[in-house]
C-alpha cells in the first residue's frame, strides 16, 4: 500500500459470512483487496482474499467455530496485511436499525447502546454485526466507523404498502414493514442508472436478490413502493435456512402440540426452515440441484422455491401496474440460469421472455429483443454502497 493513499475499509457482516474490501478513494473508489470468510461456524470455514493490483487469489483454511473466533481472524488478517494509518475511515452494514435509524451516520456509543436494545428485532444479524464494530474500536480505537443501513432505501414505503394488519398502535411503536438488503438495491438502481437514467426514473421495475437471503423489491419513478422483507428479514420469500411468509396461527398450533417455545420458533424459522427445512439436508442451491433427479425433498424445495419467487413477480406487476424491468442479483440470482428459466416459466403473459444462450451465459442482459420486459442480470455489490457513503460524509470525490 503506497503510503501517500487515502484508503477506507468496508465490513459487510452477514449470519454466517464476513465480507471486506479495502478501496482506494483517489482512483475512483477503486478495490485493492478484497475477501470473504465464510462458513463461520462450521468446520470447513475459510478465509479468501483477492488482491485486485496483482491479480493474486488465495484461500486458507480457518478456525471459526463462532462468530467472535471470526472477527478475530479478520482483525489479524487487517493488522498483518494493511497499513492501517493510510484507512480514513472503516464503514460497516447493519440490517436492522429500528425506526430511529435508517440513514448512514457515524458510530457513537448511543447508537451502539441502541444497536445492542434493539437485537431482539434481527438476532441473527445484530449481535455479530456489534461485535465487529467494537473489536474494530478496541484495535484501531483512531478510526472513525460508519455505519449503513439495510432499510435505508425503503424509508419512504407508502403507508398502504407499510402498514401490518394488526392492532394500530405498534405501527406507533416502530412496528411495520421495513424492507431489506437496501444497499444491494440501492446499486442494483445505480447500474440501472448508468444503462439508461430516464428508463430507471421511469420504469415499473422488479428487484429479486437471490441468495442465502432473498428478497425482491417493486420500485417505480426510482423508488421502493413494496417489498417482501417485513418487520424482520425472515419474512417474504423462500431462503436457505429461513422461512419466508408463513400462517400467523402456526406458533399457537405448535406452542400446543409440541411445547415449542417463542425462542424455538424463531429457532426454526431462520435456521431450520426454507430450503434447508424442504430438503432437510442442505440450503445450497447448487447442492439441490444435483441432487434433484434422485431426492424428491431436493426437487420439492427447488420447485417451492421457484413458485414463491415467480408468485412474487405478478403479484409486484399488478401493485407496479404493470412491469418493464425485471433484475436478477444475489448468489443465486446471479449465477444459476437453471433457476432464473424456472422462475420466469409461465411468465410469457406479462411479457417475460428469456434468451436461452444468453442466460446460460449469465449476460447482462437474458431477455430476447422481443421480449416487452427487459431483464438484467447483475452481480451486487453492497461494499461499493458503504464505500459511497462513507466519502459523503467525509466530503470526499469519488
Amino acid at each position: 500500500m503506497p503510503k501517500d493513499k487515502t484508503y477506507l475499509l468496508t465490513i459487510n457482516g452477514g449470519s454466517s459470512s464476513i465480507k471486506f474490501t479495502l478501496y482506494n478513494v483517489t482512483e475512483s473508489l477503486t478495490p485493492i483487496l478484497s475477501g470473504k470468510l465464510t462458513g463461520l461456524g462450521l468446520p470447513a470455514a475459510k478465509l479468501r482474499v483477492t488482491n485486485s493490483i496483482q491479480a493474486e487469489e488465495s484461500t486458507v483454511d480457518i478456525k471459526a467455530d463462532n462468530y467472535q473466533q471470526a472477527v478475530e481472524v479478520l482483525i489479524d488478517w487487517v493488522y498483518k496485511n494493511i497499513d492501517i494509518v493510510s484507512v480514513k475511515a472503516i464503514g460497516h452494514r447493519i440490517v436492522h436499525g429500528g425506526h430511529q435509524h435508517k440513514d448512514p451516520q457515524w458510530v457513537t456509543k448511543q447508537l451502539l447502546k441502541h444497536l445492542s436494545a434493539i437485537t431482539p428485532l434481527d438476532p441473527q444479524h445484530l449481535p455479530g454485526e456489534i461485535q465487529l464494530i467494537e473489536a474494530f474500536d478496541q484495535h484501531f480505537p483512531q478510526l472513525k466507523q460508519m455505519v449503513c443501513f439495510d432499510t435505508e432505501f425503503h424509508q419512504n414505503l407508502p403507508t398502504v404498502a407499510k402498514l401490518l394488519p394488526i392492532p394500530r398502535e405498534y405501527y406507533e411503536k416502530g412496528i411495520y414493514r421495513y424492507g431489506f438488503h437496501g444497499l444491494s438495491y440501492r446499486y442494483l438502481m445505480q447500474v440501472l442508472h448508468q444503462q439508461n437514467t430516464e428508463k430507471a426514473n421511469q420504469d415499473r421495475i422488479i428487484l429479486a436478490h437471490l441468495g442465502n437471503g432473498a428478497s425482491m423489491t417493486a420500485v417505480i419513478n426510482g423508488q421502493s413502493i413494496d417489498s417482501t422483507m417485513a418487520m424482520t428479514p425472515a419474512a417474504g420469500l423462500v431462503m436457505g435456512t429461513r422461512s419466508g411468509d408463513l400462517d400467523p396461527g402456526l406458533f399457537g398450533v405448535l406452542n400446543r402440540s409440541e411445547s415449542m417455545t417463542g425462542e424455538q420458533f424463531e429457532t426454526m424459522i431462520n435456521q431450520q426452515s426454507g430450503l434447508l427445512g424442504i430438503s432437510t439436508t442442505t440450503s445450497d442451491m447448487q447442492q439441490l440441484l444435483e441432487q434433484r433427479s434422485t431426492d424428491p425433498n431436493a426437487e420439492d424445495a427447488i420447485a417451492v422455491f421457484c413458485y414463491q419467487v415467480r408468485k412474487q413477480i405478478g403479484a409486484y406487476a399488478a401493485a407496479l401496474g404493470g412491469l418493464d424491468t425485471l433484475v436478477f442479483s444475489g448468489g443465486i440470482g446471479e449465477n444459476v440460469a437453471e433457476i432464473r428459466t424456472q422462475i420466469c416459466q409461465q411468465l410469457e403473459f406479462i411479457g417475460i421472455e428469456l434468451d436461452n444462450e444468453l442466460n446460460q451465459q449469465n449476460a447482462l442482459c437474458i431477455s430476447t429483443s422481443q421480449s416487452r420486459v427487459t431483464v438484467w442480470v447483475i452481480p451486487t455489490n453492497e461494499e461499493l454502497m458503504i464505500a459511497q457513503s462513507m466519502c459523503d460524509l467525509l466530503n470526499l470525490n469519488h
